[in-house]
């Protein structure tokens, strides 16, 4: 098995990610997010988001391995939340000061919001960052969860917290695009729905970042 490349894998198992995440394609983390996703789309935005104070924050991209079909944990926001109300996202939340790294920020926000124990957790890489208009500078940390797990979700936070096949998010053919007004400016985004849900804004922006990288 070391001898395979992560192309040589089921393409879709947590294997093949992982060897994947630890060996992207494309420019270096520093200055490839604006080569990528949402950022790619709206070329008018890119100098506005730079110039903005962001915050940091990070969010834990969870590929939960089950054999050859790894599954993909997100979560629906609450709908009283102040920013992102109602939406599918990934467990993330702002870096504070004592987390010392994107990685620890992420995990600790999985385990606040929808109670991942971080044993269960491998961090392995991260994605470009994510500008968001909404004050964010957003490190994506890509990480395989083995099964035994329970979550416990913070109702304060998270409304739900569902499975999506990776192959199904990284089949391009589900990458929808969609346009809205945005302080009088068209800007694109992409969605992904998903049975009853409408994956779409930042967690899709960075899922098809994380397509770009390791699946295209």
């Amino acid at each position: 098995m070391s001898d395979l490349s992560a192309h040589d894998l089921a393409p879709f198992s947590a294997e093949s990610f992982r060897r994947r995440a630890l060996h992207q394609a494309g420019a270096p983390l520093e200055t490839a997010w604006r080569d990528h996703g949402d950022h790619l789309l709206n070329p008018q935005f890119v100098q506005t988001a730079m110039e903005l104070k962001l915050k940091d924050a990070a969010v834990l991209v969870p590929v939960i391995d089950d054999g050859d079909e790894a599954k993909v944990i997100l979560t629906q926001r609450t709908a009283t939340l102040r920013k992102h109300s109602g939406q599918i996202a990934f467990p993330g939340g702002a870096v504070d000061p004592e987390d010392g790294s994107p990685e620890r920020a992420a995990m600790r926000e999985a385990e606040e919001e929808i109670g991942l124990d971080p044993r269960f957790v491998e961090p392995l890489a991260r994605l470009p960052q994510y500008y968001a208009m909404t004050g964010f500078r957003i490190t994506p940390v890509l990480a395989v969860v083995r099964r035994g797990f329970d979550l416990k979700l913070n109702p304060a936070e998270v409304d739900d917290a569902f499975e999506v096949p990776l192959s199904f998010l990284m089949n391009e053919a589900n990458h929808q695009r969609g346009t809205r007004q945005f302080n009088g400016t068209e800007r694109h985004f992409y969605l992904m729905p998903y049975e009853n849900r409408n994956i779409w804004g930042i967690t899709a922006g960075i899922l098809r970042t994380l397509y770009e990288r390791l699946y295209a």
